[in-house]
Order: structure tokens, then C-alpha cells, then sequence
């Protein structure tokens, strides 16, 4: 489903105008991004847990020359499903 589907989506199911759709999900994915950046967890109850976490520096492999290079630790956005989500995908 591609951004555009979603304020569809969104629209149709809360009967407002694909404008405000769009200016609402926008607004919520700028909040999380803004939460996440000041390493914020954010637990959505049922749905799931948006988080921060360290990735340690590792070994991998130049995949076109296959020499080894050192991949930089990094801090990466995470998120763990809900019990409720998990239980939706089934």
C-alpha cells in the first residue's frame, strides 16, 4: 500500500477530506520521526512499541569486490508489533 492509498484509506473510513487525511498522517509520521530523534519510545497500546537502538560496528563483505570493510556502528529506528497486531496478521 503506497502513502497515497493510505489517505485514501483514512478518508473514506473517518468521512473527512483527503487534504486533512493527508495533513493528519503527515503530521503524526513528523512527530514520530521528531520523538524517535530525541530517543523517545513510543508505545501505541495494542498496535506496538516504536524505539531507538545501538547497532555495534560489524564485519561484512564489498559485494563487488568481496573484500572486508568495517560497517560503522549506528543508531537505527526499531519497532516491536503489539499482542492485538500480532493477532491481526494471523
Amino acid at each position: 500500500m503506497t502513502k497515497a492509498e493510505l489517505i485514501n484509506y483514512i478518508a473514506k473510513d473517518t468521512k473527512c477530506s483527503k487534504s486533512l487525511a493527508e495533513k493528519v498522517l503527515n503530521h503524526t509520521i513528523n512527530n514520530v520521526a521528531k520523538c524517535l530523534k530525541r530517543k523517545d519510545k513510543i508505545t501505541l497500546t495494542g498496535f506496538g512499541t516504536f524505539y531507538v537502538a545501538k547497532r555495534k560496528a560489524r564485519k561484512g563483505r564489498n559485494p563487488q569486490t568481496g573484500a572486508e570493510i568495517t560497517i560503522k556502528a549506528a543508531t537505527v529506528p526499531r519497532f516491536k508489533p503489539g499482542k492485538q497486531l500480532k493477532s491481526w496478521v494471523r
